[in-house]
């Protein structure tokens, strides 16, 4: 193929809620399209709201993250199609050797999946965690490629009321899975430290945090009144100004969002090109 072409499903688990998650994922997508020129087509699915599921027949799927329960969908009809989904990609992946089908599952979708494998313990967190944080690797996730280019720790958006901690390593093992990061180590607070990236196949990987997030989106959320407001509350108004003022640093976000999902897509772009 003189020009390399890839069919990338987004699945919007926002529920209608604004976000800037999605406009973030399509940016990267458009972006990674143009600088690689590549005959990329991606296509939307509004799973919480509208029901809608992609089938089999893309190269890539991104899950994105949203609001409310992780747990409380159990059951639902729009979760069952997503659990179904990914048993359809781990189903193709088993019987093709040659192509592959890639995911990459955000906070909530990621959470989701750690709750289908039970690869940990899903709970609530006693605050909402939401900032630009520092992200330990483990040796797995220094080995993974989906890092490679970052440093360690590395800095990502982390915006959730909801964590999954407690690792169940027998679990990990019976499924082939590798836990990549975890949060970053608060010597003063007694609490496990929660599970920020799973590798769950070798073609399906997830984080707790949000790769996608910009220095625009991410301006736009803070200088929100009632955003500002609970920050300034929880955190104190020097850690409001220290967030604004790193979103421009490009070792942070910036250096995050250029190289985690654009890593994902050439996995999947390359793996087609051996196929």
């Amino acid at each position: 193929m003189d020009k390399r072409s890839l069919k990338v499903a987004v699945i919007d688990m926002n529920n209608g809620a604004p976000n800037q998650g999605m406009r973030g994922i399509q940016e990267i997508l458009s972006r990674f399209k143009n600088e690689n020129n590549i005959d990329l087509t991606f296509d939307i699915f509004d799973l919480r709201q509208k029901g809608e599921i992609p089938g089999i027949g893309y190269d890539a799927y991104i899950s994105s993250g949203g609001p409310g329960s992780p747990i409380e969908s159990k059951g639902e009809q729009w979760e069952n199609d997503f659990f179904n989904l990914l048993d359809l990609i781990e189903d193709f992946n088993h019987k093709n050797n040659e192509r592959k089908k890639y995911a990459f599952l955000i906070c909530h979708s990621f959470q989701l999946a750690c709750r289908k494998y039970e690869l940990g313990n899903v709970t609530e967190r006693r605050s909402n965690a939401f900032g630009i944080f520092p992200i330990t690797l483990t040796e797995d996730g220094e080995q993974d490629e989906t890092f490679n280019g970052l440093t360690n720790p590395f800095f990502s958006v982390d915006s959730r009321d909801w964590q999954v901690i407690e690792p169940d390593f027998a679990a990990f093992r019976k499924k082939g899975a590798k836990l990549l990061a975890i949060e970053k180590e608060r010597k003063h607070v007694d609490l496990e430290r929660c599970m920020m990236s799973i590798r769950f196949s070798d073609e399906i990987i997830g984080t707790q945090f949000h790769p996608e997030a910009d220095p625009v989106g991410m301006k736009m959320y803070l200088l929100q009144d009632e955003r500002k407001k609970a920050i300034v509350d929880m955190h104190g108004e020097e850690k409001y100004f220290d967030m604004l003022n790193s979103l421009d640093d490009p070792a942070r976000i910036v250096l995050t969002q250029s190289i985690i999902l654009p890593n994902f897509l050439r996995k999947a772009i390359g793996n087609l090109q051996e196929a």
